[in-house]
This record gives structure tokens, C-alpha cells and sequence, in this order.
């Protein structure tokens, strides 16, 4: 039988992040589609009406993982660094994140409706 879990989905974050590998990329900050989904261990105890928000994981946190944490000036050569740091933000924060999944569009490059990007899954060591 499978752990019971509670999933927690921002969608759709555009954040301003300095990435890339080619000249033209390595020096502005460009536009990145992010989504982060992160599994909960569940309490015992089941949610109910009064549940206080401290019983869950606030929505905010996974915005402020893309939003704030991201350093700026910091250049990332792949996205793949930037979910990773994304990842290790949620996980520090909160010890009962099981899973962290990030996905990331690069927007720049998404000219004709296309996602292009990539998915990365961790898991707590």
C-alpha cells in the first residue's frame, strides 16, 4: 500500500533569471515559466475545519522558493541549476517535503506556443 501524501502545485511562476549558455544569453536576465509541485508526508491526524495552516505548508513558500531565494546576479549556466536550487530551498525549509518536482520553460526560446524545458524530480535523501 502506498504512503498517503498531500501535493502542493504553484503553476505558472515567470521569474527574471540570469541563465544561459550562449554569449547572447550569459548577460541579461531571461523570462522562465516555473512550476513547482512538492509532496507532504500527511499527519496522523486528518485535516478538519480549524486545521491551523502550521498542519500544511504554506502555498507562498514554494512561490518565494522562484521568486526570492533565486540570487541575484547569479548566473546559472543551465535551468537545470536552477531547479536544483529551487529543490534544495524547499527541502531545508521543511523537513516534511518528500518530493520536489520543478519544471522550467525557457520563454525566450518558446516562440510559437511550445514548452521548452525541462522536469526535474528530487527526492529527500
Amino acid at each position: 500500500m502506498a504512503d498517503d501524501l498531500l501535493q502542493l502545485e504553484v503553476s505558472g511562476i515567470e521569474a527574471m533569471v540570469l541563465t544561459g549558455i550562449y554569449s547572447e544569453e550569459t548577460h541579461l536576465p531571461q523570462p522562465l515559466r516555473v512550476s513547482v509541485t512538492v509532496d507532504l508526508a500527511l499527519p496522523a491526524e486528518k485535516f478538519t475545519p480549524d486545521t491551523p495552516l502550521s498542519g500544511s505548508k504554506n502555498y507562498l513558500d514554494l512561490k518565494r522558493a522562484v521568486t526570492e531565494s533565486l540570487p541575484e546576479g547569479l548566473h546559472f549556466t543551465l535551468i537545470e541549476a536552477v531547479a536544483e536550487h529551487v529543490c534544495a530551498v524547499l527541502f531545508a525549509e521543511d523537513e516534511r517535503v518528500r518530493r520536489v518536482e520543478v519544471k522550467i520553460v525557457k520563454l525566450a526560446i518558446s516562440l510559437d506556443g511550445e514548452s521548452i524545458g525541462i522536469r526535474m524530480v528530487r527526492h529527500r535523501p
